[in-house]
């Protein structure tokens, strides 16, 4: 009975000796950081796309169509059969 009492015991404080080890350690602490830069870097890109496309998208999308077209000759499929 003493020695299963002791087992249980030593496994129990083994658990809770690994538990503490990996609550105090910071190993993994650089990864969490990176990926939360790494997000909030998208994000913030993603915003500054929106924003540019909605303030000259009018003025610098249909030039830039225009230029293409003149470029490669491409009038679309309506202008070629028609």
């Amino acid at each position: 009975m003493n020695t299963v009492r002791t087992k249980v015991q030593s496994v129990l404080f083994r658990g809770l000796a690994f538990s503490r080890r990996a609550m105090a350690g910071n190993a993994g602490e650089g990864y969490i950081d990176t990926a939360i830069k790494i997000l909030i870097a998208v994000v913030l890109g993603a915003l500054l796309l929106f924003t540019l496309y909605n303030l000259f998208g009018d003025t610098v999308l249909p030039k830039l169509e225009e230029s293409i077209n003149d470029m490669f000759g491409f009038g679309g499929a309506i202008d070629q059969l028609g």
